[in-house]
């Protein structure tokens, strides 16, 4: 792993450092909330020093790079730099659920799904820990750890904070929810995600390229991109769409998503209080198929 050379060189350690330093006056995200989670301030996400996690199991759910026939070794981390009023995963992004731990319990957590083969580690929704994820890392080392990293985030990133993960991650798997900035700041509480968007994956191509499989069809790095569509067009998929072919290249593998359905606050509002329709997602099938975007997924 590109990792092992940093961990040598000093420079992991280095940004270990550099990365536990901004939490002095949290701007690990684009909130920039500025409050000391060393002191134990909690911002928009709700994190504190330590890293808190509800799970670490092996996932097969995942895209079939990503899963392969062994699975993923799957660590959800809890809150959320978003606020999403659909999340599906509302106990754990909002109301915080989760086990608080060290990080070296968290790199003795890497270590054991490891030993059960899996393919990655995959970290959900971890912007907001990302300094605990790299000192658990510079601790797993040592011990043998050995398995590429998957950064599986909204997508909603500054570049300074990517740019710690450079020669880190192997696989970016972010999300590309929006095309519209006031849909964007209305349901998720995203202000400016669009373009911090745009430019987050950007960084991420540039650091480990469009997606490469083994001779087994598993994922050694790359991006692959996840795009929901929401019901009345509020995602922007076709504007989304068309600027990853233009921007990142056709050859960029996409996740196109019709699962959304109505979860936490959603139930109750208008237009986001039902699943998305046939005739929605074809749509932005059609635009994929149109665009020669053929690299990627689709749900039935």
């Amino acid at each position: 792993m590109p990792y092992f050379d940093l961990y040598q060189s000093g420079e992991l350690l280095k940004r270990v450092r550099e990365a536990y330093r901004r939490l002095e006056a949290c701007d690990l995200c684009p909130h920039d909330c500025g409050v000391n989670r060393i002191k134990g301030e909690r911002g928009i996400c709700k994190a504190g020093l330590k890293p808190k996690i509800a799970s670490a199991n092996v996932h097969k759910g995942e895209e079939p790079p990503i899963s392969g026939s062994r699975g993923s070794g799957t660590i959800f981390l809890s809150g959320c730099s978003l606020k999403c009023v659909f999340c599906q995963n509302f106990p754990i992004s909002q109301f915080g659920n989760g086990e608080e731990i060290t990080t070296r319990e968290m790199a003795a957590r890497m270590l054991k799904l490891q030993k059960q083969r899996v393919h990655n580690i995959n970290f959900v929704t971890p912007t907001h820990y990302l300094p605990q994820i790299l000192a658990a890392l510079w601790l797993a080392i040592p011990h043998g750890f050995c398995l590429p990293i998957v950064w599986n985030s909204s997508g909603y990133e500054k570049l300074d904070a990517l740019q710690l993960l450079d020669g880190v991650v192997s696989i970016y798997l972010p999300d590309m929810k929006y095309s519209d900035d006031v849909y964007a700041e209305d349901v998720s509480s995203a202000p400016g995600y669009r373009d911090i968007n745009r430019a987050a994956v950007t960084e991420m191509l540039r650091q480990v390229g469009h997606l490469q499989l083994d001779d087994d069809g598993i994922s050694e790095r790359g991006v692959i991109i996840r795009h929901l569509v929401l019901p009345g067009k509020r995602s922007g998929s076709i504007e989304t769409l068309r600027w990853m072919a233009e921007s990142l290249g056709r050859e960029t593998h996409i996740a196109l998503m019709n699962q959304y359905f109505p979860a936490h606050e959603a139930v109750g509002i208008v237009g986001l209080d039902r699943r998305i329709t046939e005739q929605e997602y074809e749509e932005a099938v059609e635009t994929l198929e149109d665009l020669g975007l053929e690299n990627g997924w689709i749900q039935n």
